[in-house]
């Protein structure tokens, strides 16, 4: 079971990691019009498996809690797609990679801020080592590496939201798409009418059923991820994160010819160093805590014999 799972992890985060390919092929279309298809199509399929599988999500519209919570999940997640792709459509994949490389860290400065979460040692040294290089390719650039910012900054609240949503993820993408459909439909109806929508493109058959591939392209990746997490450590999930980036980067680099100094080397290496020191803390922590719960379970004294019942 342990296997199949990590087989999943893998699937997803090399989903997410080619996804690049995937979206260069819709160059033709603007990337506002591209996430409101990936939002409509995506919402279609999602609630098609909803009524399949016989998931009574839309009950869950009616709680306030969960259209705040979800409303605001839907914000974020549409302005991470949209510079995502904005990102990969204007050559900027290897900055949107830096983007997913520190969001692990984006995550513990939120939970610090948000969860009252304490941090050791190590967690600060490579928070002090991925701000160093952050900063050291923020002058080397000479500008704001604001991709990066974004999508670190996006997807960490997402991911913060996602810790106290009561929702798996499938049923959660299905009500966040859901409170965005409308509008993205409104939007690409708006822009059929002037004359600027896929409609207007010509009826190639590569492009729309691309377009109609927005949709399984989102939620296959998603439920494998979900699959995954049930099966898997998450220590092991953690470290499988850092894949995507990793191809990400590696497009960028190798296939799109997007530039790459000695002087980004630096940069980008220090960050990957507080992502080891990450990771290595995380491992040792854990086991810490694992050798400890087992030292109390041994020292716990055993049972006295027990008095026979009286006739």
């Amino acid at each position: 079971m342990r296997q199949r799972g990590v087989l999943y992890a893998l699937s997803a985060y090399v989903l997410w990691g080619l996804s690049p390919l995937y979206w260069k092929f819709l160059t033709a279309l603007p990337p506002d019009q591209i996430i409101a298809h990936r939002i409509w199509w995506s919402w279609v399929l999602l609630a098609l498996w909803g009524l399949v599988v016989g998931r009574r999500w839309w009950v869950r519209w009616r709680e306030p809690r969960v259209r705040g919570v979800y409303g605001l999940a839907a914000v974020l997640l549409a302005a991470n797609w949209l510079t995502y792709i904005w990102a990969v459509q204007n050559e900027h994949l290897v900055e949107a990679s830096l983007g997913y490389f520190i969001n692990p860290l984006v995550s513990v400065l939120l939970g610090l801020l948000f969860l009252r979460e304490r941090l050791r040692v190590g967690q600060w040294l490579a928070v002090g080592l991925a701000t160093v290089g952050v900063t050291y390719l923020t002058w080397n650039y000479g500008r704001v590496p604001w991709v990066a910012f974004v999508l670190a900054g996006s997807f960490g609240l997402y991911g913060l939201l996602t810790k106290i949503a009561p929702l798996d993820a499938l049923e959660a993408l299905t009500l966040e798409t859901g409170f965005l459909a409308g509008p993205a439909l409104a939007y690409l109806l708006w822009h059929e009418v002037q004359g600027q929508g896929l409609v207007a493109h010509g009826f190639a058959p590569g492009l729309w059923g691309l377009v109609l591939a927005t949709g399984p392209v989102t939620a296959t990746p998603l439920a494998l991820f979900g699959l995954a997490a049930r099966q898997v450590p998450l220590s092991v999930v953690g470290l499988l994160q850092y894949l995507a980036p990793t191809l990400q980067f590696l497009l960028g680099v190798l296939l799109y010819q997007e530039p790459f100094t000695r002087a980004d080397a630096w940069g980008y290496g220090a960050v990957w160093v507080a992502l080891l020191v990450l990771w290595g803390e995380g491992v040792w922590a854990a086991r810490r805590a694992w050798q400890q719960r087992r030292a109390a379970a041994t020292a716990q004294p055993s049972p006295g014999p027990v008095d026979a019942p009286s006739p």
